[in-house]
């Protein structure tokens, strides 16, 4: 199997509306990003940290159809339920002694998937969660470079 370098940029564009509400674009879609009324925000989307755990979602969803198919496995559909345990008072600022993202991520996978046998799921599973780019950045120390302009 060969290893190919390539690279594929991804951009997307934001600009805050308010303390709590962002407008962003990638590519011809636009999302608000917003905290619910309890955090301070105007509930008119969903939290930053509730778009991470989307985007696993979505990101586990394209993997794992695209690894059956490379399987010769069936895949109607997947439905997945994920669970997020964080500690909020680092980012509130009230305790610093845990990291402020989450600790602990729960991912339940209900694959239907006709004719697998459990060992092929299981197999097609693991493979899906190490293949997935989202699952990865959030494993894996990625360099993030914050610059002021």
């Amino acid at each position: 199997m060969s290893t190919q370098k390539r690279e594929m940029k991804v951009l997307i564009t934001g600009e805050s509306e308010n303390p709590t509400k962002m407008n962003l674009q990638a590519g011809k879609f636009k999302l608000i990003i917003d905290e619910p009324k309890g955090m301070g925000g105007t509930d008119e989307g969903p939290s930053p940290i509730q778009v991470l755990l989307m985007s696993l979602a979505g990101c586990l969803n394209v993997t794992g159809h695209e690894i059956a198919r490379q399987k010769g496995l069936t895949l109607n559909s997947m439905k997945v339920k994920i669970e997020g345990v964080m500690n909020p008072c680092t980012f509130l600022g009230c305790s610093f002694e845990e990291r402020a993202g989450f600790q602990n991520i729960v991912v339940t996978v209900n694959a239907d998937m006709p004719g697998a046998s459990d060992k092929e799921k299981e197999s097609w599973l693991k493979e899906t969660e190490s293949r997935c780019p989202v699952t990865d950045n959030i494993k894996a120390d990625t360099t993030i470079t914050v610059i002021n302009e």
